[in-house]
């Protein structure tokens, strides 16, 4: 499998995902090859050798009926990127301040900052699970 990182670092492949993020937030099931085309402008060909690339890399699964393919996100390996990005998201500084002193102001708004990230980070990963859910 190829580094999530440089599978990601490619702009039509992020402009995929995200329409594929947009769609299965609409609800959809599945988005065909020639949705993505249409919506991204551009080619099949280009549409596809992306689509092989984030399927390698288990970015996106594909339903086939007949000889339709649709493609949904599978976001689970970003997590790698959520994990990486983490430790820059929080200034280890005032989380030590925090820490030391929890009645100042400043280190409860940083706390509540902190749990505020956690909270969203923990909503996408509930959201996502629940959308692998049989019947849903």
């Amino acid at each position: 499998m190829a580094d999530i990182f440089d599978v990601i670092a490619d702009g039509t492949r992020r402009d995929i995902l995200r329409l594929l993020l947009d769609r299965s937030a609409a609800g959809d099931r599945g988005t065909s090859v020639s949705h993505i085309v249409q919506e991204l402008g551009i080619s099949q060909p280009t549409v596809s050798k992306h689509l092989k690339v984030l399927r390698d890399s288990e970015l996106v699964s594909v339903r086939e009926e007949g000889q339709h393919r649709y493609y949904s996100l599978s976001a689970a390996p970003l997590d790698a990127v959520d994990d990486w990005l983490v430790p820059f998201l929080i200034d280890e500084s005032e989380d030590a301040a925090a820490s030391a002193s929890p009645g100042l102001p400043d280190s409860a708004a940083h706390a509540a900052e902190v749990v505020g990230r956690a909270a969203a980070s923990a909503k996408y990963v509930v959201t996502t699970a629940l959308k692998k859910l049989p019947g849903r």
